[in-house]
């Protein structure tokens, strides 16, 4: 007539998990119930993550000397443990072990501060043991004390019929009247025996009267089952005798209570069904045990030794799955001698967010240390078995305790480094613009016609495309500018060079056909340069189209190459093809640094050959050093890196070339002319 207790056992993890108490001790007796009581609930805690810190078994007859004995044995333990929480298991004997130890630990402490305080949580079957203990006890020391008991709703009639007992109303058993002394500290002097030293009892005293913890004028657990039970029998007589009846058989009702009836009427109980006055409906399960709850209570005891059982929560199997236990956490009394409510029962300290548990060798597993989260990894929350990895998204702060999303980066106008190369870019593409257009304006002069001044045009266009060319690379990059950049910048910076080249080819091959009248005269002439230009620059627009072809660039996302960013980029598609277009440009730049430089010498009178020398010895030097310093930079800057490369490259042409010139046509005017010319030349010749 009780519920299964492995339900209950369900319910004292479901509590041991609900306030997060790991580390508990457990008492029980050596016996067949406290057996299957370890049995049961040692595997569950194992499931949970809950350890046993250590285990008293109290023996199966406990005396005085055991009682002793167990107190020395487990003092230390006691006094020492670091588990706030102990599970007390058994009945009358158990507890009466309890109070004797209590009473013990509390004479053995210095004062109330050493005497070590826990939560006791208590099983169902120890309720009749406290209201038995509960004068002779000092009820203090389970204050806030968990409790599993019985469910029970109140009789109608019950108190009535209490009221009324009477100790006359004693059938000779001696319950009534031993009870009646008990608790009302009097005695009953039968018709042979007077009273000679207790107080004699009226016989007019008041069960109510009674404190509430020694007799509860309220149908307890205990009193509601037993209660139960007798209804569940009469209901199973009733349909024995109906069933009978019903057959046409009569038989003597004491033939029917026979030992010989007992197994058909064990078997009619476990199928009965009924509602009692209660309201409540009555039922068993498949295994022929009470269909019912538990309720959860909660010790609360006052200065006078009495206490009263709080209900704070319930145990009901007929709830939804996952349900079945609630409690209110809100109307637990807890002990004073806790600092921190709801108190901790752990064998250490929680691991922090930041960090993950690290088992102690030799120890139980809820016994661990604290290890930091290793690089790019958190643990959000307290007591994390391990630290995890953030989404690509995100990365880890410095506490390792969160992820941060990361920013998306690149190299934006908005920013001092790219409104500083856009402003570059823009003030070069313009002085190009306008050294163009003073050789426009100047081109009938002798400076401008002495070289070739279509090759200057052709120079100077493709400078100012160059420079315009770098802000591809400034701002966010999308499939245009992905496609574009690389294949704009290599395509018009190899003009640049060829007609550069074309520049010092025209005039080793000028001054070696000057030397011969049969072999390079013919090949003196635009269409040289052209042909040098129209040639080197197709070789590069091959190479761009086999590269668009085969795996063009496109926009990507790289998270991983920083930790705290998302860097927007253009992934280059092949490398191998990037290299080729660098590679290309770089041949380009040597053979006409070789060719000028051989040429810096050769008379004539507006020779370009020396300061084309300096110019792509400036070019060929930044792209050399373009290479390491692109690899060993990330993000952003590996963009940055590429612009100035590409700024400072086309400066250097720029510069190196035109500043002379410009220099003539704009502060020394009266050398552009043709006498000056011819002056020149004659002097080179002599």
């Amino acid at each position: 007539m009780v519920p299964n207790e492995d339900f209950q056992i369900r319910g004292i993890v479901q509590l041991l998990l609900y306030f997060e108490w790991k580390w508990v001790r457990l008492i029980t007796k050596d016996t067949k119930s406290g057996e299957h009581f370890l049995s049961t609930l040692e595997p569950m805690f194992s499931q949970n993550g809950i350890c046993v810190s250590s285990k008293v078994l109290l023996p199966k007859d406990l005396g005085l000397n055991d009682m002793f004995e167990h107190f020395l044995s487990n003092i230390a333990t006691f006094m020492n443990g670091k588990e706030n929480v102990t599970i007390l298991y058994g009945e009358v004997g158990t507890f009466t072990w309890l109070t004797f130890f209590l009473s013990a630990t509390m004479f053995t402490s210095i004062d109330d501060m050493s005497f070590p305080v826990k939560v006791w949580i208590m099983t169902a079957q120890i309720d009749v043991a406290l209201q038995t203990l509960q004068k002779g006890f000092n009820m203090q020391a389970v204050h806030g004390a968990i409790s599993f008991a019985l469910q029970s709703k109140d009789i109608e009639g019950f108190q009535e019929y209490l009221q009324a007992i009477h100790p006359s109303d004693d059938k000779g058993n001696g319950f009534i009247k031993e009870f009646w002394e008990q608790s009302f500290d009097c005695f009953l002097p039968s018709h042979d025996v007077p009273a000679r030293f207790l107080r004699g009892c009226t016989k007019e005293e008041k069960l109510e009267s009674l404190p509430t913890p020694f007799f509860d004028m309220r149908m307890t657990g205990h009193s509601y089952s037993i209660y139960n039970a007798v209804y569940a029998l009469v209901h199973a007589f009733h349909t024995m005798t109906s069933s009978r009846l019903h057959d046409g058989r009569k038989e003597n009702p004491n033939i029917l209570a026979s030992h010989q009836q007992f197994w058909k009427l064990h078997s009619l109980i476990q199928r009965i069904s009924f509602n009692n006055n209660a309201g409540d409906e009555i039922t068993f399960n498949e295994h022929g045990e009470l269909a019912a709850g538990f309720a959860i209570t909660n010790l609360v005891t006052f200065p006078n030794n009495s206490y009263l059982g709080n209900k704070v929560g319930n145990l009901d199997p007929h709830a939804p799955p996952g349900k079945e236990f609630t409690i209110n956490e809100d109307r637990i009394q807890w002990h004073k001698g806790f600092i921190q409510v709801p108190p901790s029962s752990l064998c250490n300290a929680k691991c922090s967010p930041g960090y993950s548990k690290k088992k102690k060798e030799g120890m139980a597993f809820c016994c661990y240390d604290c290890a930091p989260c290793p690089e790019g990894k958190v643990a959000k929350l307290t007591d994390r078995d391990n630290c995890i990895s953030c989404a690509e998204d995100d990365y880890p702060n410095h506490g390792r305790d969160r992820c941060i999303p990361k920013v998306q980066t690149f190299l934006s106008v908005e920013e001092s480094l790219g409104i500083t190369l856009a402003s570059l870019s823009l003030f070069l593409s313009l002085l190009t613009a306008f050294v163009l257009a003073l050789f426009i304006k100047q081109r009938h002069t002798p400076i401008v016609k002495a070289n070739n001044r279509g090759l200057s045009y052709v120079l100077l266009t493709s400078l100012c495309l160059c420079f315009l060319s770098s802000l591809l690379f400034i701002g966010k990059p999308n499939n245009f500018t992905c496609l574009l950049r690389q294949m704009a910048f290599g395509i018009i910076f190899s003009i640049a060079v060829s007609s550069v080249l074309a520049k010092t080819t025209v005039v080793v091959v000028a001054f070696m056909g000057s030397q011969s009248r049969h072999i390079f005269r013919k090949w003196i002439g635009k269409r040289l340069a052209y042909y040098v230009v129209l040639g080197c620059s197709l070789v590069q627009v091959s190479i761009c189209a086999a590269w668009l072809a085969w795996s063009p660039p496109f926009p990507d996302f790289n998270k991983h190459l920083i930790t705290e960013e998302i860097i927007v980029e253009c992934n280059e598609g092949s490398v191998t093809m990037f290299y080729c277009v660098l590679s290309y440009m770089g041949f380009l730049s040597f053979i006409s640094f070789v060719v000028a430089f051989l040429a810096r010498k050769l008379p004539d009178s507006f020779n370009e050959a020396k300061f084309i020398t300096f110019s792509m010895l400036v070019c060929c030097s930044v792209w050399v050093s373009f290479v390491p310093t692109y690899l060993s930079t990330k993000g952003k800057y590996m963009v940055a890196v590429e612009v100035f490369s590409i700024l400072s490259s086309g400066a250097g042409l720029l510069g190196f070339i035109f500043s002379p010139k410009c220099y003539i046509i704009l502060l020394k005017s009266d050398l552009n002319n043709r006498e000056q010319l011819i002056r020149r030349r004659q002097n080179s010749n002599i």
